[in-house]
């Protein structure tokens, strides 16, 4: 009896130490526009909080009460904030997508988060806005732990960024993308790539001496291979989950993922070595002469030593040998989840629509938001919260009971690689074709290879986990997750023109339990209000009857059968073409009976006419005036 006295004294000490040391950390954010010019070529508007760039880091310990408050002060675009990789476990309104767990935020109008953080790891917050992040809205978010297994094996840790950056607007390259004039669908390409939103910077660091680096690539597209020459270093988490030590010397990170590394330096002074990070140039469409695709940066033990200029070894990153994720071990050892009670196999697939833009599409349905944010759906449904109908046949919406365990197959109809990421969890990764290396991209110049549950590889006993994982180009991949986490949980690629062209969809997990646990704050319809979005009724605003979807936002309709991407934009420059020429013989024709009716002066006055409109109007502007004219 006295010893189970004290353990119940030891347990309540503990319950007690452990609240009085968990905190609020609180942040005001007026987010702003201000200028930068981060790789000295281009200054440029970027958006900044407090009327700063680089954004601030988000630091907090495991245990912690988060509090972050907004005031969009933009004064001309929506903002919101997504943690990328927090869980949200009971807070699902705190996640951050417009038009899924939240409104916009409005210009001038304030949004407050607020949640504890019960993980540990690397993370970041970005915008979840359309088209916004990529303007600068990006930045880490820390959650330090003592108790990791590694805490007492380095001295000091650093944070590492690595992003693309364009010089231009992301509204005003939107529009050429989303584009006829763009049926490829052929990505933006930056104009920079950035190290800790900078170039040409050093990592200051003392000899034989253990630190950890924590990796994060914020970019919009572009993954990136990471290595420092001359040396190797040692994983220790990969999105938040803790892995067995596992030594390595090149990793890749895609948009979105996340390392965290123990480095120790050499018993030396004597020299500084080159930080090296190389853009995927695979996933690029062409390669302009003045864009460089390696960065040096250093590893200072010297600042009177020399800074060299890396060297690379390969002619192209993909020869590269980055570490396999999907060989790391959860340090927990978590083992394989049991066979799935709910399977979904989904499709790439990137096809022209009506309108002749390149859009893309998981099992022919390109995500498109409703016009209820679809947690009030949920919340406003009562018992038809369970009828995926309710949600709209556009947010692809697939409703998962709880606890149920979920097993997705991911299929690549696409040559290009797409990072996948899963709101308000981590997954087990299970199965992959092809491998990272050298055969990541053999598969792109072939035909697709899905999936075939009756021939592959055998599963892990404890599988990889993280957040975000790539897809491989005309591959596939495998993983499992238990819907433990009641919300509506985005799953869509993170590569930031992908998602704007569709690829993503809705997992409306345990809606009932929804209904029961979720409290959202007053302040949350306050901004809905402002902004005339409603926050009741099914994704057509429809709150006599939930199932009636009639006037639901809908995807760009499909093309005329035997249609094609060069077809499309033969058939719009030749009916341009045409348009303008004949426009031309009118004017020419018009301008000639002018001529003749009023003698000299008249031809002066219509050379003039003539003179103005040639320098205004080139063809192909006009042909675009035209073609944009008939898409509205």
């Amino acid at each position: 009896m006295w010893r189970l006295g004290l353990s119940l004294l030891a347990a309540m000490v503990l319950l007690f130490f452990g609240y009085s040391t968990a905190k609020t950390v609180t942040y005001d954010f007026n987010v702003t526009w201000v200028t930068a010019n981060p790789d000295g070529l281009t200054e440029r508007k970027v958006i900044g909080v407090n009327n700063q760039w680089p954004l601030p880091i988000i630091e907090v310990e495991k245990g912690d009460q988060l509090v972050v408050n907004m005031h969009n002060g933009l004064g001309d675009k929506n903002a919101s904030i997504h943690f990328h990789g927090m869980y949200q476990n009971g807070t699902n309104e705190m996640d951050g997508p417009i038009m899924v767990t939240q409104c916009p935020i409005p210009p001038g109008a304030d949004f407050v988060y607020n949640f504890t953080v019960n993980q540990n790891g690397t993370y970041w917050y970005h915008c979840h806005a359309d088209y916004c992040y990529p303007d600068g809205y990006r930045q880490a978010l820390i959650v330090h732990d003592t108790e990791s297994y590694f805490y007492d094996q380095y001295e000091e840790e650093f944070t590492v960024t690595m992003s693309d950056w364009y010089h231009e607007l992301v509204e005003g390259i939107a529009p050429d993308f989303l584009s006829v004039y763009n049926p490829t669908g052929a990505e933006p390409i930056p104009q920079a790539f950035l190290f800790n939103d900078t170039l040409n910077s050093n990592i200051m660091v003392k000899p034989n001496t253990t630190y950890l680096i924590r990796l994060i690539n914020i970019g919009a597209f572009v993954a990136q291979y990471f290595y420092i020459e001359d040396h190797t270093f040692t994983i220790v988490e990969i999105d938040g989950i803790y892995t067995e030590p596992t030594e390595a010397d090149t990793l890749y990170l895609a948009i979105a993922q996340r390392y965290a590394i123990l480095l120790t330096t050499k018993n030396t002074t004597d020299k500084n070595y080159p930080i090296v990070t190389v853009a995927d140039s695979a996933l690029l469409d062409g390669i302009p002469s003045d864009l460089k695709l390696n960065q040096t940066n250093w590893l200072q033990y010297n600042a009177d030593a020399d800074h060299p200029q890396a060297v690379m070894t390969v002619d192209d990153a993909t020869q590269l040998n980055p570490f396999d994720d999907i060989t790391l071990i959860p340090h927990d050892r978590m083992p394989l989840l049991p066979e799935p009670d709910y399977t979904l196999e989904l499709s790439v697939n990137m096809e022209n629509l009506g309108n002749g833009a390149g859009y893309a599409l998981l099992n022919n349905i390109s995500y498109t938001a409703a016009k209820v944010p679809t947690i009030f759906s949920v919340m406003s449904s009562g018992d038809l919260s369970t009828n995926s109908l309710v949600y709209g046949e556009f947010t692809h919406p697939l409703v998962l009971e709880h606890n149920d365990v979920v097993q997705v197959i991911l299929n690549n109809n696409d040559g290009g690689s797409h990072p996948f990421h899963l709101h308000g969890h981590a997954f087990q990764v299970i199965d992959r074709a092809p491998a990272y290396g050298a055969t990541f991209y053999d598969y792109a110049d072939g035909d697709p290879v899905p999936y075939d549950e009756a021939n592959h590889t055998a599963f892990p006993q404890y599988p990889a986990r993280r957040d975000t994982f790539v897809l491989p180009p005309q591959g596939y991949f495998v993983i499992r997750f238990v819907a433990d986490n009641p919300g509506v949980w985005m799953f869509h690629c993170h590569i930031d023109w992908h998602l704007s062209q569709g690829l993503g969809l809705l997992f409306i997990e345990a809606p009932t339990q929804m209904q029961e646990r979720l409290n959202i704050p007053q302040n949350h319809y306050d901004v809905c209000k402002a902004g005339g979005i409603p926050t009741e009724g099914n994704a057509a605003a429809n709150t006599e009857d939930y199932l009636d979807l009639k006037g639901q936002n809908k995807q760009v309709g499909w093309l005329p059968a035997g249609f094609t991407a060069r077809g499309i934009v033969a058939l719009v420059f030749s009916c341009v073409s045409a348009v303008v020429g004949i426009i031309f013989l009118v004017v020419y024709g018009l301008s000639d009976l002018k001529f003749k009716g009023e003698g000299a002066d008249g031809a002066a006055e219509t050379s003039e006419v003539a003179g103005k409109g040639a320098g205004k109007t080139t063809v192909a502007e006009a042909s675009r005036e035209s073609s944009n004219e008939e898409i509205k």
